[in-house]
Order: C-alpha cells, then sequence, then structure tokens
C-alpha cells in the first residue's frame, strides 16, 4: 500500500479548489479505497486552520475542519520526539519549522510528501514527492 504525508498546501488546494486540488483529490479516493495511506501532522494542519482563520473568518475556518474531518488522513501528534525529529529536518534541510514536520513525519512513514510548497525543492531530488501543479 502506497503512503503519503500531505503538507499544509495539498490540504489549501483541495479545501479552494486550487492548483493541484485533483492530483489531491485522486489521492484520497485512492485511500477511500483502501489502496492508500495518507498522514499529515497536526502542525500542518493547524497551519491551514489558521490561514484560513486569518484570510477569512471562524466560521470559514470551521466550516473547513468539518469538510476535513470526513476525508481518510490520519493526523499525527506533535510528540516531543516528532518535535525533535523536526527541529532536525529543520536544520539538515534549512526548511521553515512548520515544513519540518510534513517532511519528518513523511520520514517517519516512509511516505511521499505531498506538495506544492517550492521550500520543500531543498530536500533534494531522491525524497519521494508528489508536486502538485495546475
Amino acid at each position: 500500500m502506497r503512503s503519503y504525508v500531505f503538507d499544509a498546501s495539498a490540504l489549501f488546494a483541495f479545501l479552494e479548489n486550487g492548483p493541484g486540488a485533483e492530483a489531491v483529490a485522486d489521492l484520497l479516493k485512492e485511500a477511500m479505497r483502501g489502496r492508500a495511506e495518507i498522514s499529515m501532522s497536526a502542525v500542518n494542519y493547524g497551519e491551514v486552520y489558521g490561514r484560513i482563520l486569518r484570510d477569512h473568518r471562524r466560521e470559514r475556518a470551521q466550516v473547513a475542519a468539518s469538510a476535513v474531518h470526513p476525508l481518510p488522513i490520519r493526523f499525527a501528534d506533535a510528540t516531543p520526539q516528532r518535535a525533535f525529529h523536526a527541529a532536525e529536518v529543520k536544520a539538515k534541510y534549512k526548511l521553515y519549522y512548520v515544513d519540518s514536520f510534513a517532511a519528518a513525519l513523511a520520514i517517519e512513514c516512509k511516505a511521499s510528501l505531498v506538495t506544492g510548497d517550492a521550500d520543500f525543492r531543498r530536500l533534494g531530488h531522491n525524497f519521494p514527492t508528489v508536486w502538485l501543479r495546475a
């Protein structure tokens, strides 16, 4: 079974029907069929909620959270161990700390990172990544 980790840009793409939304929807369908596992750090999920809250209002952020709830995404808590691993990834690849949670979770899960964020190019060509494009 294939494993994927969504960063914030992947979930944004899906929720806002932006560039890459169709690719994200296809991965979610695969997970619903039991052919894939999708994980996301609670930190990155909080990033999505916070951006919607900032750009719109609380009601819209809550609607988005309600839309995400039934999706086949496993949310991984930010445990102290994961926080330390994210810090190591941040230091090694020069990522933003919040982004390092997604990369660290992908490493932990032996999963492909799903992203449209060019900052993740710092991970190098050997890091398994599904790039979202328009």
